[in-house]
């Protein structure tokens, strides 16, 4: 028995929408499904893979998934198909691969856990004024 393999699109139209209006795609489905503390880290020379990150939470395994959904909902809006979806079985963490931008929607305590935030902002911040104190002391 033979079956055909479905075919997914995974090209960006052209010509491809701008970066900040994917980013502005994407935090306007996290604002009409109600997604919480989303945060948005700009990973450019830091990481090959996208431009940006963009992390949320969501109340409830269906929540985090309801987020997903809407995220590749709002991006096929502007003609962009996900490069992939991970997670969505278990939906305690689901990823939406948008190319250029990259969504994470958690659980809070597995965003707790793996800390993306913290990850993906080491060396940002300046050094705090006792620590400079404590360096030329």
């Amino acid at each position: 028995m033979t079956t055909e393999a479905q075919v997914i699109k995974t090209q960006l139209p052209n010509p491809a929408p701008s970066v900040p209006a994917l980013l502005a795609s994407v935090h306007s489905a996290l604002e009409e499904i109600k997604a919480k503390d989303a945060v948005e880290i700009d990973v450019r020379g830091k990481s090959s893979v996208a431009d940006y990150l963009v992390i949320a939470s969501g109340t409830s395994t269906r929540h985090v998934k309801s987020i997903g959904d809407e995220v590749v909902c709002f991006a096929k809006q502007l003609g962009v198909m996900p490069l992939g979806v991970e997670g969505e079985r278990e939906a305690e963490w689901v990823l939406v691969d948008l190319g250029d931008v990259i969504v994470h929607i958690m659980l809070p305590r597995v965003r707790e856990f793996y800390a993306l935030e913290r990850l993906w902002t080491v060396g940002d911040q300046p050094p705090a004024a006792d620590e400079e104190d404590e360096v030329q002391g």
